[in-house]
């Protein structure tokens, strides 16, 4: 299964946008519209590649936007890129989402004890290679990781790229833990204090902030498939998300191709990218 992107404005700026289309040129949801499994048999997922590693732009699924292109995270009006907290360089994984999950905020985990965030369910991607922005890839779920997130619960899930070499070695969380030491207290702390630079505190976890392992992990992306069945199907409250999508048949906000370009075209055009402030290159030194 194949898909493409079309950029949109400038990248760094507010109006910069990443469509989506499918294989046969028709803008598509990536939320919505790129199925949840590559190959359900095998429980291996599709996950769409929101951050390269190493790069500090929070680009995320706009989730409230038609057709939910990815878009660079707003606070007060500024664009968001998270900081370098030493010794982590921006994101220390390739991040993402992957589709047709929803945290439903209306749903509290019996787990956690806190709501869903709003979100598709997000991923971490340790494989080697560095993804590009709007990659769909497929991965294999490996364990999850329990972010409280301003009371919200933000399951972290830590997947592996099919495509990678080391992939078979990898089936579930302790793997990661055995095959690249330090790995997971890296990430657990990169999720711990990336915000403490905003003047925040230091996030909390469930579990102690204990890894779950991978069929835990799978069972949670799991049940976010069942609540966003619900939103996209008109069963459960959708709120502020924009459901729009070309290819759900059985939802009542599918829209022709025609009716989907219309909406991209209706954007800025794409054009050359603005620089980065020179401020993201800076470095955080945070006691522990």
């Amino acid at each position: 299964m194949a898909f493409s992107v079309e950029e949109r404005g400038r990248a760094n700026t507010l109006d910069y946008r990443v469509y989506f289309k499918n294989a046969e040129g028709t803008f598509i949801s990536p939320f919505h519209d790129i199925p949840i499994y590559a190959d359900e048999a095998q429980n291996i997922f599709h996950a769409v590649v929101e951050v390269s590693r190493w790069t500090n732009a929070k680009m995320e699924i706009a989730t409230s936007d038609p057709l939910n292109p990815l878009k660079q995270d707003v606070k007060k009006g500024n664009l968001r890129f998270v900081a370098n907290v030493f010794p982590h360089k921006g994101y220390i994984w390739n991040y993402g989402a992957i589709p047709q999950t929803w945290e439903d905020p209306n749903h509290k985990d019996r787990d956690t004890g806190c709501c869903g965030d709003n979100d598709p369910i997000d991923i971490c991607d340790i494989g080697d290679k560095v993804c590009v922005r709007g990659d769909v890839i497929r991965v294999k779920v490996l364990g999850a990781l329990a972010l409280i997130d301003e009371g919200e619960t933000d399951w972290k899930l830590i997947v592996i790229n099919t495509e990678d070499p080391q992939a078979p070695e990898y089936n579930d969380i302790e793997d990661v833990r055995r095959l690249k030491p330090g790995y997971l207290e890296a990430t657990f702390d990169w999720f711990k204090r990336y915000k403490v630079p905003d003047g925040k505190p230091e996030n909390q976890f469930a579990f102690g902030g204990e890894f779950k392992n991978r069929d835990f992990a799978i069972d949670t992306v799991k049940s976010t498939h069942e609540f966003w069945k619900a939103m996209i199907t008109k069963q459960s409250d959708a709120g502020d998300i924009n459901c729009t999508n070309t290819g759900v048949a059985d939802s009542p906000f599918c829209v022709s191709a025609a009716s989907a370009e219309a909406v991209v075209k209706s954007t800025c055009a794409f054009g050359p990218e603005v620089s980065i402030p020179s401020s993201v290159d800076k470095w955080f030194y945070c006691e522990k």
